[in-house]
């Protein structure tokens, strides 16, 4: 068991194994449906996205932001060149997975359109409310990809500029971040309450 969870890759991979054992006690419990088990899986891979990226989110506000200034100027560069980088990677992509399978999930059950036009077309709550959601998501994935990364690379000396820029791009990065986490709220209980309470 140490030989799998020593290791972050066959963690994972056991984790994904796990998945599948799951998904032939369904097969053979229930049978398939082609449709009912994509809707399914592509909904899965939305979630597993999510936490990745939300996850990343709340770690940046509620632990790496806060606790930054307590941190000896000396061991700051660990932070800059070797976490935040690899943080940033998977903060990003899991972005960009969340709001790729968002979509083809809402395209699958066929409400991407009166999601996108929240509800208005067809006066549909639910719509409605998974429309929030969604366009919640689309600004926040927006600041991720276009202002927080572009200002990160600045701030973390990924690309060169002088010491005013790299300053401002770290408050602009902070600032979008927070924004992020502030609409992550509201966006959570939209996509939530589309599923449960509508």
């Amino acid at each position: 068991m140490s030989g799998i969870l020593t290791s972050l890759r066959n963690t994972v991979i056991a984790g994904f194994v796990l998945a599948v054992v799951l998904f032939i006690i369904y097969y053979m419990t229930q049978g398939y449906s082609s449709d009912t088990f994509g809707a399914f899986f592509f909904r899965w891979l939305h979630v597993l996205s999510g936490v990745m990226w939300i996850g990343l989110l709340w770690y940046f506000n509620f632990v790496q932001i806060p606790n930054m200034p307590k941190i000896p100027d000396e061991q700051k560069p660990a932070i800059g060149k070797v976490i935040a980088p690899s943080a940033l990677f998977w903060f990003r992509w899991g972005a960009m997975a969340t709001i790729v399978t968002g979509l083809i999930l809402a395209f699958m059950n066929g409400y991407l359109v009166e999601a996108i036009l929240l509800g208005v077309t067809d006066g549909v709550p639910k719509h409605t409310a998974i429309g929030i959601g969604m366009w919640l998501g689309a600004i926040m994935w927006f600041n991720v990809w276009f202002i927080i990364w572009p200002n990160q690379k600045k701030a973390l000396g990924i690309v060169e500029t002088d010491a005013a820029a790299k300053a401002a791009a770290a408050r602009t990065a902070m600032l979008f971040s927070r924004t992020n986490t502030l609409l992550s709220i509201p966006m959570l209980f939209a996509m939530v309450s589309a599923q449960n309470i509508y």
